[in-house]
């Protein structure tokens, strides 16, 4: 393959949102075919993303793009990320660097070109693209608070002698193009992970799909599960700020992690509380019913053992109350022109709700509604009845269950 050929390829790449690891993968070889003999290349982003700051991925010549690593916020300080060679040259300025490996190391040198020469490389370079700022227009002004996104990418060889005067004319050439390949495909990537991370994966899934109209609505049935803090009020009248937001963290992930690993979609945040269905269009009424129950069972014990290392310290914790209900929701887009969220409605939903707010008047923890119980079939001899109740806002009143002791 010729370089002009090798930079058509990566322009139709760019445009057809080709996966980012088939883009990498395909561009190595196709170097390779291109008489640039290349044994490795690294492609390495910071991303948008309330968890994951960076990532990265590693092609090698016999495996291909098979080694891949994800870094959280807190990790930024970790000795793989401030002794890679990529660290020092952002520091500097440096957007190129080339090392000839044959040469020997040097003192203070990245503990990364030492791994190289062992496995046999004999030449290094190492790019940096800046994606340019990722500004936000407030009230007519640009906020920068967005920060920057950019690539990090090197090749290495093992040709005896390194690089030639010819590869690297071709590798000038076609990284630029290589580089905003990435960023086409990227961009979105990191728009959809951003998106599910406030939405939900589904909701962010049907957005980028095109589902974005005003009362564009469908009709689903679904497992509700809806939780929320008792008691949650009283500590934020007395706890500063960020232990506040502390607490409310950890609460939150004892009710979302049982919920996620389930199957279930977070789909608001309500407060001191949230919404969550499992969709049964998927699997039997009975098995979501099931998933669910367990889900909410798994929470309130996680909330136990967070209330029990919260007491060795003195600190006191809300308790946790969940409502599982089943029925048909609709589910879509609801709000304004300027301002939609993307939810479900319906009397489902409100009977959920209504449904929470009786387990502090009965002393439960957990109430599933006549609906979930008769649904859930295989989960049946582990609930027990606490007869009929009124419901604020419904006419008839419905008999409630709770888990048996």
């Amino acid at each position: 393959m010729t370089p002009t050929g090798l930079a058509e390829w990566l322009v139709e790449a760019g445009l057809r949102n080709l996966p980012l690891e088939e883009l990498i993968d395909g561009f190595a070889r196709r170097l390779n075919q291109a008489g640039v003999v290349t044994a490795r290349l690294f492609v390495g982003m910071n991303t948008l993303h309330p968890l994951v700051r960076a990532y990265s991925v590693i092609w090698d010549r016999t495996t291909g793009p098979a080694t891949r690593f994800e870094f959280q916020h807190a990790e930024i300080d970790a000795p793989i990320i401030s002794q890679s060679p990529f660290w020092a040259m952002l520091r500097e300025g440096i957007a190129e660097r080339r090392l000839d490996l044959a040469l020997p190391a040097v003192e203070g040198e990245a503990p990364l070109f030492a791994e190289l020469r062992e496995a046999g490389m004999t030449d290094w370079l190492g790019r940096i693209f800046p994606f340019g700022e990722l500004g936000i227009q407030v009230q007519g002004s640009i906020s920068n608070a967005g920060g920057r996104l950019g690539l990090a990418c090197s090749i290495s060889t093992d040709r005896p002698g390194g690089f030639t005067a010819s590869d690297i004319g071709t590798l000038a050439a076609v990284l630029p193009l290589f580089a905003l390949a990435v960023k086409a495909i990227t961009l979105r990537t990191i728009g959809q992970r951003l998106l599910a991370a406030y939405l939900g994966t589904d909701p962010a899934a049907r957005v980028f799909s095109g589902t974005l109209q005003r009362g564009e609505l469908q009709g689903v049935e679904a497992v509700l599960f809806y939780a929320d803090l008792r008691g949650f009020t009283e500590f934020t009248d007395r706890l500063p700020p960020r232990e506040l937001i502390g607490l409310l963290d950890s609460c939150f992930d004892c009710m979302v992690r049982p919920v996620t690993r389930r199957g279930g979609e977070i789909l608001k945040f309500l407060g001191d509380g949230l919404l969550a269905v499992f969709s049964t269009e998927w699997r039997r009424r009975d098995e979501t019913c099931a998933l669910a129950l367990t889900a909410a069972s798994e929470a309130l014990d996680l909330m136990d053992l967070l209330a029990e290392e919260r007491h060795k310290a003195g600190q006191p914790t809300p308790g946790l109350d969940i409502a599982l209900h089943v029925g048909k929701v609709l589910y879509g887009n609801v709000g304004t022109d300027a301002r939609l969220d993307f939810t479900v409605i319906g009397p489902a939903v409100n009977e959920a709700a209504r449904i929470e707010l009786l387990c502090k008047e009965l002393d439960r923890n957990l109430l599933v509604s006549q609906t979930f119980a008769a649904a859930a079939e295989s989960s049946r001899d582990h609930l027990v009845s606490l007869g009929r109740h009124h419901l604020r806002g419904v006419r008839e009143e419905t008999e409630l269950f709770t888990l048996a002791t």
